[in-house]
């Protein structure tokens, strides 16, 4: 949602945008801790170039407020389709 959030910020309407999550999760003192989250996105955005997209994605993974509520390592991996 913060990625759709942004891009309309900017004037871009996304088609498609497709997430897929990967967690890591450890037994740590606490128990059982999320200790990594990778995003897999791929997106279809008329308009949009690969930097610009690149850009906001990793600008909306920063200042996510779920990426902030998990308090992990977050690492994604962001394809624009044409």
């Amino acid at each position: 949602m913060a990625l759709s959030s942004r891009l309309s910020e900017i004037g871009l309407t996304p088609e498609k945008i497709h997430t897929t999550v990967i967690i890591s999760i450890e037994q740590q003192d606490i128990g059982w801790t999320i200790t990594e989250s990778h995003l897999d996105v791929v997106a279809e955005i008329p308009g949009a170039d690969e930097s610009s997209f690149k850009a906001v994605a990793n600008e909306a993974k920063k200042n996510c407020p779920i990426s902030r509520l998990l308090n992990t390592k977050i690492t994604m991996q962001a394809v624009l389709k044409s």
